[in-house]
């Protein structure tokens, strides 16, 4: 299935601002986070496991737990703090 992944603030920077990929039914956020990483150093860099790293689906919140489905919108980005 097809799924939109879209990077926002630094990661955008490094990665651009989306890309499309072909996933496997069922898959989860925290599963597609670690395709990912393995998909180039740069991902693997901004992506990495340690990094404190927000997720959303369908422009929604969410935990790596949640599956993604056909035609989903990911998001990435770092935790903001406002001010």
């Amino acid at each position: 299935m097809k799924v939109t992944v879209r990077y926002f603030a630094s990661l955008r920077d490094a990665l651009g601002s989306s890309e499309s990929l072909e996933v496997a039914d069922g898959m989860t956020l925290g599963a597609l986070r670690d395709r990912l990483i393995a998909r180039s150093e740069a991902h693997a860099r901004v992506l990495a496991r340690g990094r404190a790293v927000r997720c959303a689906l369908n422009q929604a919140m969410s935990d790596e737990s949640a599956a993604v489905t056909e035609g989903a919108e990911v998001a990435f980005f770092p935790p903001v703090t406002g001010g």
